[in-house]
């Protein structure tokens, strides 16, 4: 498991018929990713906004990113909040693309 610059990284194809990773791996990664949980097997992180407008765009830009790494979350959307969950549901768990999308979406909240 490669643990340097998650957000330089791309997503790899996962179509199941491999193990979720451990607890100590996704702990290990999670220390990576400041504000994020683990709740079993997913990862989360609630963004704050000034107002809807600002949310939506960045509720677009979850999209795109979405689109672009082929990895897509959950999204609680509301007024000034979007809450953003990942899972690889072709496993049952968490995997290495959910740290790498989590990392690329803290990078477009930050910018």
């Amino acid at each position: 498991m490669d643990r340097c610059n998650l957000g330089a990284r791309h997503c790899k194809p996962c179509e199941g018929g491999m193990p979720p990773l451990s607890a100590e791996q996704a702990d290990t990664l999670l220390a990576q990713l400041p504000g994020w949980v683990r709740d079993g097997g997913r990862i989360m992180k609630t963004f704050a906004f000034k107002n809807y407008f600002r949310t939506m765009a960045f509720v677009n830009a979850v999209a795109y990113v979405a689109h672009a790494e082929d990895h897509h979350p959950d999204l609680l959307v509301t007024y000034k909040e979007c809450t953003v969950t990942y899972s690889t549901h072709a496993i049952g768990g968490l995997s290495e693309n959910d740290f790498i999308c989590a990392a690329r979406i803290d990078a477009l909240y930050e910018s």
